[in-house]
């Protein structure tokens, strides 16, 4: 029996050897092979001691068991063969500016700019002139680059300027640089603050080996009639995958001879892309903001797709209360740096034993309403702002919007973000929003008060993988609270079977 026992043992062993040096055998033949294969190993086989064996560099090793952990598929895939998601120093921005403007929208790009992450030229008609108090954290910007001369070129459009054709040609000036390893080309004017992980979200849902065109119309239906609703603005920023911009380099000087009467550098791109047959793919996350006032509206009721850009600083009114534009974008930064991936997005929920009505815009602004309003109106932006044409007529808008209520009893208490912070214990960010706007005039319901709450903290667990998945707001839960001025909410996916419900129905 014993003799029995180590006969058995003894085969074992072989088989385990048999088995590794057919392994090996084969990973050395598969670098002579076009395609991965996937060898079955049978288990005790300890699948540890092989994957810590020494292998080729230019393999990899993927191990998947079954659910009953009976077998066990190892797949060698080569490195070279692994796709490697988009990330920041793909992109390469090209940045429209001007001379005389330089020097106040450079803290714009400041802002948003990460000097040692991202790759990027600000192009300019001169070099500007720099103010000793302002030029020694230059080195926090992009390079600047001069645009060549496009005297050659004519322009015929009075209401336009010149300028838009050396702007057109930053795309094909950033591609002759000869920078290696660009899969995108992101254009952007110097009043625009990028979101860069989001775009970085965006960029890599698609294949950049392909031809794109990606970005989003202007909020005013007037001007997406005027210059086309397959135009992308170059305000809210557009991209262009590296192999498009190689094709349109090719043409590009010819194609701006032919459409000497158009406006600027948006249509003009579009129409030289037109002629290479390609569309717009939308991104709804690019904000041209042709508007006036005040887009609080609009981002406190964001669409459910990441946020991507903000353009025209100079002429909406500051993101935030209480401090100039720059001011405003510093403080987005602080959530922005936490949970980019969950920034102004809207969830909605109801206080049911006061009958309230709460939205939150996480990051932003977190607003608490007498009565219940349905989720389907919510999510309209409230027309806050009036359009480019300075009309406040709903039709003048490119997508759905609703009035600001006139019944006092129904106007928000808005809350904006004041601070917010990352807790390593709980894995949960904690932001906080203060009291800023009053609903209004009295009220004569019977309903609680909301301007009795002077705070709001949201909860939320970081998710960078949000946009993996299908679009779907987040659900939020009012929380009890130990302070009766304040306000606690919790800010997640749905659960399992949980919807955004008023009241249950009778």
């Amino acid at each position: 029996m014993k003799n029995h026992y180590s006969i058995l043992g003894w085969l074992t062993k072989l088989l385990v050897s048999v088995i590794f040096v057919s392994f090996i055998t084969c990973m050395i033949y598969y670098q002579k092979l076009p395609y991965p294969i996937a060898i079955y190993i049978q288990a005790p086989f300890q699948i540890h001691d092989l994957a810590k064996s020494s292998l080729p560099s230019s393999l990899e090793i993927q191990f998947y068991a079954s659910p009953n952990k009976s077998n066990i598929s190892a797949v060698v895939i080569r490195d070279s063969e692994i796709p490697k998601q988009t990330q920041l120093n793909h992109i390469v921005f090209g940045i429209a500016a001007s001379s005389h403007l330089w020097n106040h929208r450079k803290d714009y790009v400041k802002s948003w700019w990460r000097p040692r992450e991202m790759r990027g030229f600000v192009w300019l008609d001169k070099i500007a002139s720099t103010n000793s108090s302002t030029s020694d954290d230059d080195h926090f910007l992009p390079t600047l680059k001069l645009s060549s001369d496009t005297s050659k070129f004519k322009y015929k459009n009075k209401e336009g300027d010149r300028s838009a054709l050396r702007l057109t040609r930053i795309v094909s000036e950033t591609l002759r640089l000869g920078l290696e390893d660009v899969r995108w080309i992101v254009m952007g004017d110097d009043d625009t603050f990028f979101v860069a992980d989001n775009l970085v979200r965006v960029l890599s849902k698609y294949d950049h080996n392909q031809f794109y065109y990606i970005g989003s119309n202007s909020e005013s239906h007037f001007q997406n009639i005027r210059f086309s609703y397959n135009m992308a603005y170059g305000g809210g920023g557009f991209a262009i995958s590296y192999p498009l911009a190689k094709a349109l380099e090719k043409i590009q000087d010819k194609c701006i001879e032919r459409y000497p009467e158009l406006y600027g550098l948006d249509d003009r791109i579009q129409a030289c892309l037109a002629e290479l047959g390609l569309p717009l793919t939308k991104e709804v996350g690019f904000h041209q903001f042709d508007l006036y006032g005040n887009v609080f509206g609009i981002l406190a009721a964001h669409p459910i797709a990441p946020l991507v850009s903000l353009h025209h600083l100079d002429v909406i009114l500051p993101i935030f209360p209480n401090g100039n534009q720059v001011q405003a974008l510093q403080r987005l930064n602080m959530p922005m740096k936490l949970d980019s991936a969950a920034l102004m997005q809207q969830s909605i929920c109801y206080d049911k034993a006061r009958n309230w009505t709460i939205s939150v815009s996480w990051g932003y602004a977190v607003q608490i309403i007498r009565g219940y309003i349905a989720p389907r109106e919510m999510e309209l932006p409230a027309r806050s702002f009036v359009n480019w044409y300075k009309t406040a007529d709903e039709s003048a808008f490119a997508f759905n919007t609703r009035s600001l209520n006139k019944n006092s009893c129904q106007r928000p208490a808005v809350y904006t973000l004041s601070t917010a912070e990352y807790n390593n214990v709980t894995n949960q960010t904690i932001s906080h929003y203060a009291h800023y706007k009053n609903p209004g005039h009295k009220c004569e319901w019977k309903i609680a008060d909301p301007s009795l709450i002077r705070k709001v903290e949201v909860y939320k667990k970081p998710n960078p993988f949000l946009w993996d998945k299908s679009p779907r707001r987040n659900c939020c839960r009012v929380l009890p609270s130990e302070k009766k001025d304040t306000m606690v909410v919790d800010v997640g996916e749905c659960r399992e079977g949980e919807i955004i419900e008023m009241y249950s129905a009778s």
